[in-house]
């Protein structure tokens, strides 16, 4: 775990996710608040602020070849996330921009504004060749800013103009102002919203994803854009061993009860710096069952609290490894959520005439 020294004041992280800021991986110097001797009542630090910088982005789509996810092209409207998801993947890339996985992760963000027209720019190249586009892959594109900033609405835009196909995954109940877009691009086949369910307690919600909204709120996004006519799968992810696997089946339930179409899950992954945060979460959070979880997680990835390796990383090995994905195999049966939405359209795909394009009589 990570040193007392090191914690925030939680009055300081009230609302957020991580108990510290340490530097990222490629850091090579820390910079440790010190005392400067005084024997003067200081006051006390205000709590952290959500900071938006902006980006200009060269190129959008993000192109993967890893052989165990389901697409090769992606989008990110921003960079971090202010939901504060303790668990969350994506912190350790905070790290490239010399930035910590922890706090700053979330409340350092980074907007990019120019996504639409660059998006835009990149589909009407003769060389493009449409495929599903991931969007929600690394970081939420319905976090609180998405809000005011409206990046996502005008990606979406540019999506439905051209009829090329998405997918989103997302935490954020955002995505319901959205369905006027997603509704139609949805019953053409050209678009589906995968919401995501770490756990029905609200209380322990709000410990794990401080700033998600409450699980309820996000069983009735399902219901809304069912209702819309959007494809929606609800996603069991992140499963913790010993603090959240007991809920599988009752997820399942309510997702299927919400009008949820299809059902994915994913164990907890803890690469590079989420490991000592998750640990640190553990600690303060819910110590009774701190070295339960680790060790189940330990069991499922060969004696470390991650391992990397492909069509390995996202379910673990081992016999309870193998027990949750049993159970939520039989559940997702029950509940006729295990089928696979149909593909994605692509033969809809057309750029559309731009200004000063000359038109065509036939």
């Amino acid at each position: 775990m990570t040193d007392d020294s090191d914690l925030l004041d939680p009055s300081r992280r009230r609302g957020r996710g991580a108990a510290s800021n340490r530097p990222g991986r490629f850091e090579r110097h820390e910079r440790p608040p010190e005392h400067d001797g005084w024997d003067i009542e200081e006051e006390a630090l205000p709590a952290l602020r959500t900071e938006v910088r902006e980006e200009t982005a060269r190129r959008i789509i993000a192109r993967n070849t890893s052989p165990d996810i389901g697409f090769d092209r992606s989008v990110n409207p921003y960079r971090g996330c202010e939901h504060g998801c303790i668990y969350c993947f994506a912190r350790p890339s905070h790290g490239y921009l010399g930035l910590s996985a922890g706090l700053d992760f979330e409340t350092r963000l980074t907007a990019r504004p120019n996504a639409a027209p660059q998006l835009r720019k990149e589909l009407s190249s003769k060389r493009y060749v449409p495929a599903p586009l991931a969007i929600g892959t690394n970081t939420d594109p319905y976090q609180p800013v998405e809000r005011e900033r409206r990046i996502m609405r005008s990606v979406l835009e540019v999506l439905r103009d051209f009829n090329h196909p998405v997918t989103i995954a997302t935490k954020g109940t955002l995505v319901e102002r959205d369905a006027d877009i997603l509704g139609p691009m949805g019953q053409a086949g050209l678009a589906r919203v995968g919401i995501s369910i770490t756990s029905l307690d609200a209380g322990l919600s709000r410990r794990l994803e401080p700033r998600v909204p409450a699980p309820a709120r996000r069983l009735a996004a399902i219901e809304r854009l069912a209702r819309a006519g959007v494809p929606v799968r609800v996603m069991v992810s992140p499963v913790i061993p010993g603090l959240t696997d007991h809920e599988v089946e009752s997820i399942l339930a309510a997702a299927r009860d919400a009008g949820a179409a299809a059902a994915s899950w994913i164990m907890l992954r803890l690469p590079h710096e989420v490991a000592p945060l998750f640990r640190d979460w553990l600690a303060e959070h819910a110590p009774l069952r701190r070295e339960r979880v680790m060790a189940r997680l330990r069991e499922m990835h060969g004696g470390k609290d991650y391992s990397a390796e492909w069509h390995h990383r996202m379910r673990g090995e081992g016999v309870h490894a193998r027990m949750i994905a049993c159970r939520f195999d039989v559940a997702a049966r029950r509940h006729g959520l295990d089928a696979d939405l149909p593909s994605l359209r692509t033969d809809l795909f057309a750029v559309p005439p731009q200004p000063g394009d000359q038109l065509t009589l036939f």
